[in-house]
Order: structure tokens, then sequence, then C-alpha cells
């Protein structure tokens, strides 16, 4: 039985390269007009790394992570790339360069989950990180930079959640009231619901099991829910970042139960959705962690971030043709091709010829079915004369040029 790739993973066959290219592309432009630079981490790191920086309340450690036992030592391959970040940011002393630093990101992930249409187990992020800014002007340059990619990109049909979480000093206080007020419902909701109510209650708010969304619809759970329980520092700080949202014309809207699936979430979290897709819709999530680095041995650092899927990102990204073939040389004199064909490439020309060096009409043939704008015929005639034969392969007619005329013409 043939070898095949393994469940969760996908080969990125020809067809839909460019695609990715196209996405990649796009961020390294974007990124580097906002005067981001791109770090690229491990893909394995030490499991501690994502134990303590991730949250071991979290389903991403409890039942997501790919890990394995090297010479006693516990490696995981990175489930996200936030906690690989801080640890490149810590190890490599760049709290001593003057504040914020604004690092980007791209490249696999690896999660343990049933795969469906854009998850998979091996899975692309984009992602941003800005490090060293408390106030919510950092927080504001992230959605900004978030919703220009996505428009960037062309996807539609795009809506902003944002909502508070608090400091860790007021959190507490809503964390509390909520165990309080799911104390007697608790044995209805899914036994996933009951070790997040030992380990970060929260965390219940963002369940997606049906009957604990509806066990949330509870009046008293709402009530609850709705209260005003964040401090006066963090209050400011929310209608800080809704000023610079709507001084940017960027709609939103206030989500309480956006809470995120990550215990090192605070103040601001926040998702990108997409009405393009099905129930799940998020393009981008991302928020606020200002103690992570702390955690992680750090120097007390705030930060902000986010991420997003690239294979939900290819299936909103409108259709798109690859680019053609500029020049398709036709010739039964192999080294005069070869030598053509290189001297347009050094012009920065899409350039092909038949390597199997067949008769001129299966040549012709396949220019045309590569696309090719123009077939360059290069005959006896024309090696001889030093001139080159054009064929406009879209309407059929042919001139004599020189290369440097046809250079210049095309």
């Amino acid at each position: 039985m043939a070898i095949k790739a393994q469940k969760g993973t996908k080969d990125i066959l020809p067809q839909d390269s460019f695609k990715w290219q196209i996405m990649e592309d796009t961020a390294k432009n974007l990124f580097k007009n906002a005067n981001c630079k791109e770090i690229r981490t491990p893909i394995f790191e030490a499991t501690e790394l994502f134990s303590r920086g991730v949250g071991d309340s979290t389903d991403i450690v409890n039942k997501e992570m790919y890990t394995f036992i090297q010479k006693e030592r516990s490696i995981t391959l990175r489930p996200e790339n936030t906690a690989g970040v801080v640890r490149a940011y810590i190890e490599n002393g760049m709290h001593r360069i003057s504040a914020p630093v604004k690092l980007w990101y791209k490249g696999p992930m690896f999660r343990y989950e049933r795969p469906q249409a854009g998850r998979q187990r091996q899975f692309h992020q984009i992602g941003l990180e800005i490090f060293g800014i408390e106030q919510a002007t950092a927080d504001a340059e992230a959605i900004l930079l978030a919703m220009n990619y996505l428009k960037a990109l062309n996807i539609a049909k795009l809506s902003l959640e944002i909502n508070s979480l608090g400091c860790p000093d007021c959190r507490m206080v809503y964390r509390d009231n909520i165990k309080a007020v799911l104390a007697d419902k608790l044995e209805e909701f899914c036994p996933d619901c009951h070790t997040r109510y030992e380990k970060n209650p929260l965390r219940i708010l963002d369940c997606k099991n049906p009957k604990c969304q509806e066990l949330l619809e509870d009046t008293k759970v709402q009530e609850v829910i709705n209260a005003d329980y964040i401090c006066e520092s963090c209050v400011s700080h929310f209608e800080e970042l809704k000023s610079y949202l709507d001084l940017l014309n960027i709609e939103y809207s206030v989500s309480k139960l956006l809470v995120r699936g990550l215990d090192y979430y605070n103040r601001t979290v926040f998702e990108i959705k997409s009405n393009a897709l099905g129930s799940q819709n998020a393009v981008c999530v991302g928020g606020r962690y200002d103690k992570l680095v702390e955690t992680l041995d750090g120097e007390p650092t705030p930060a902000v971030g986010w991420a997003m899927g690239m294979e939900r990102l290819m299936t909103l990204m409108p259709d798109i043709e690859e680019e053609k073939l500029d020049i398709f040389v036709v010739s039964n004199n192999m080294k005069e091709t070869i030598k053509l064909a290189n001297n347009f490439r050094e012009k920065n020309l899409a350039v092909d010829f038949d390597l199997g060096n067949k008769k001129f009409a299966k040549q012709l043939e396949k220019a045309s079915k590569l696309g090719a704008k123009f077939a360059v015929i290069l005959g006896e005639d024309e090696i001889k004369g030093n001139f080159l034969t054009i064929k406009n392969l879209k309407t059929g007619m042919q001139e004599k040029f020189s290369f440097d005329e046809f250079v210049q013409k095309i």
C-alpha cells in the first residue's frame, strides 16, 4: 500500500502554493511599512514553555500538544507561537531595544484535534506581537494592522468584536462572581467545564458546547457577565482603545462573552470574524498579555498580539489566477535556447522552454497550454540573422524583433 500523508496534514500543491506566496508577500510588505520585523522561532520547544506560558487549564496543553521525550527531556511541537516569541524576546535581551518592539511571524503549528475545513493538525499561522507599550495605542495598532492585512487579501464581510478582561486584580472579582453564580448549575455543564471551573472559570464562557452555551443564557448568569467589574484604570484603557478605533473608522461591537481560550490574556481581547464562514467564523484572534513575559522569567513587559490561521484565510480569499509565463522559447537548438532563456530571465521576465527538445508544433502547443503570452521562435534563420520571431499567442500575430527591441516592447 502506498504511503499517504498523515491525517490532519495536507500537501500544498502548485495550484495553491502561489496563493500562499500572496499571503506571505502581502504580510511582508504590510509589516515592513509598519516597521515590524520578522522573527523565526524553532518548530519545537521545551514542553514547560507551553505549560507555563499557554496555561495548564487550556485544551491546547491538556489535550492537543504533540509532546515527546528525547534523551529525558520533554519536547513539544509548537501549538502556537506567542510563547515561543516571548521566549526568544527574553533569551535574546530584546527588552534592551527601545520600545515598542514589533515582531511578526509565519509558519507551521501543531495541534492534535479533529481535522475539519480550514483546520488541520499541522496548520499555519501569521501573527504579530508588540512588546513594551502599556497604552491602548499598541492595541489599536495591532487591530489596525490585522484589519488592513485582511482587507489587502480582499477578504469580505469582516466584523470586529472586542472586550476587556480587566487586570489580574479586578478580574479576580469577576472570577469569584462567575464561580458563585455557576456553582448550583455546575453538574449540568460538560466535563471540560468542570475542570475549567477549578482552574480558570472564565473559560467556561468560551465553551463551544451547545448545552453549556444554553446554560449561560440564565438570567442570573447574564447579570454577572454584563456587570461592570473592571477597575477604573482598565475602564480608562478600554475607552481609550475604543476612541482610537472610532478615529480609524474601524467598526466594532463589545462582547462580554469574549474571553479567548488562552490563560495569559488580560485587558483587551478581540476577534475578527467573517460571515462568509460557518460557525467557526473567527479569522483573527488576539489580545493583551501584560504578565506573560514576567511569567516566563523575563522583565515585566506589557505586550499585545494576534494570530491568523492561513488555511482559513485560503478558504476566504477570492479566486485568483496565477501569473502566466511571459515567454516560451521555441527552438530545436538547445544551446541557443538555454542561453536566450537565461538572457530573458536576467531581464526579470518569466520564461520557460522545452527541456525535451520536441518538434516545433509540440513546443508551440505546450506554450499555449502553459498560458504564455508570447512564443519566441528561434530557428536557423533567426540564429543566422540575429533576430527573433515573436508570436503573440493571444492574437496569433507574428513580428520580428532584435532581442533589445523585444525586451523594450514587452
